[in-house]
């Protein structure tokens, strides 16, 4: 059985658009759409759908409240559906830490490519909450086998061994479906003396800017969203900008970072197959390579290549996962480590840094 989808969304556009890419996904049997929460309480009594896709700001009664109610009564994997505004990524943020699964990016018109790509993200978002553990009965999906690139089309493979010798340690780190509160536990660990943190999260632009300050707060490290050029140095954490590849670079014992466009990579951008390739090209065995909870096997390819430079490899357990893909194809292709609960992700890291 493929799975079902309740839409609530005030805009009969977007309704009608999240429903068309959602059925032509072969994995989505059924689409049920309501205007707004009250409406989607009435369709849940006949209804039980396996993902509610979940709009910030509607009449009535705002997605915040209505997700609150969902999570105390009968909890269903909810993405937030958001338009790019400051509010509204605030909010969905908040609705992160309230219990749903992910963000995505209201469909809006524009190029063949751009509606290409939303398709894209938004199915693979609403089959990842589907196998969320934030509900007892589990659902297999299978990510579409449309044609999927690699790291190849925006950085050749490393050769070899990385440059010359360096004594700085850098930390990368990806994660995707549940990272988000995955991320939020490890940064707060953090000492301010910390080796530079570079992260890979899958999350659509402008929301990270949120998230990076919401980091911020939180922890004894300085966190922002990454600018093309910002140097990684101790006590720093750079989150890659949504929308945008990430890349390690380096300038003599200068580590810095290139922020770049391109075609998703793994599906994604930003790919965390290309952070850990360019970590693999330049920092090799000075690198820690960390990937955590997300659907998929963004990442796996590359921390393969990161362990094959002589870093250091770390993958979170499946038990402390939302969604235990990415570390798991990370764990079968052979390029980690060490397997780690959530909660001792970070000791295990500064174990290798000092």
């Amino acid at each position: 059985m493929g799975l079902k989808v309740l839409v609530v969304d005030d805009s009969a556009v977007v309704r009608q658009t999240l429903s068309d890419i959602l059925l032509a996904d072969r994995d989505i049997d059924e689409v049920v759409t309501a205007q707004d929460p009250y409406v989607a309480a009435a369709r849940l009594r006949q209804f039980v759908p396996d993902v509610i896709t979940l709009d910030v700001e509607m009449p009535r009664m705002d997605g915040l409240s209505f997700l609150k109610k969902i999570m105390s009564q009968h909890p269903i994997p909810v993405v937030m559906c958001s338009s790019l505004t400051e509010t509204n990524s605030e909010t969905a943020l908040r609705a992160m830490e309230y219990g749903a699964v992910d963000i995505i990016q209201k469909p809006r018109m524009g190029t063949k490519q751009f509606l290409d790509e939303s398709k894209v993200v938004i199915c693979d978002a609403v089959k990842a909450a589907a196998k969320a553990s934030v509900r007892r009965q589990s659902r297999t999906t299978t990510i579409s086998t449309e044609k999927k690139l690699n790291a190849d089309v925006i950085l050749a493979k490393p050769g070899g061994r990385a440059m010359i010798q360096t004594t700085e340690t850098i930390v990368a780190v990806g994660a995707s479906t549940g990272g988000t509160e995955a991320l939020r536990t490890f940064v707060e660990m953090l000492p301010a003396d910390f080796p530079g943190v570079i992260i890979v999260q899958h999350m659509p632009e402008h929301f990270t800017t949120s998230f990076a300050e919401r980091l911020n707060s939180l922890s004894k490290m300085t966190v922002k969203e990454a600018a093309d050029g910002d140097t990684v140095m101790p006590g720093r954490v750079l989150l890659a900008p949504g929308n945008r590849h990430m890349l390690l670079q380096r300038s003599g014992a200068r580590y810095y970072v290139q922020i770049k466009d391109g075609p998703l990579v793994s599906r994604h951008r930003p790919s965390v197959d290309v952070l850990f390739r360019s970590a693999a090209r330049y920092a090799g065995k000075n690198a820690v390579g960390v990937i955590m909870t997300g659907m998929g096997d963004d990442g796996a390819k590359g921390m393969l290549e990161m362990k094959q430079a002589g870093a250091a490899t770390i993958a979170q357990d499946e038990k402390s996962c939302v969604v235990f893909g990415m570390p798991k194809v990370a764990i079968e292709l052979g390029g980690v480590d060490q397997v780690v609960p959530l909660m001792k992700i970070a000791q295990a890291v500064a174990s290798l840094c000092y």
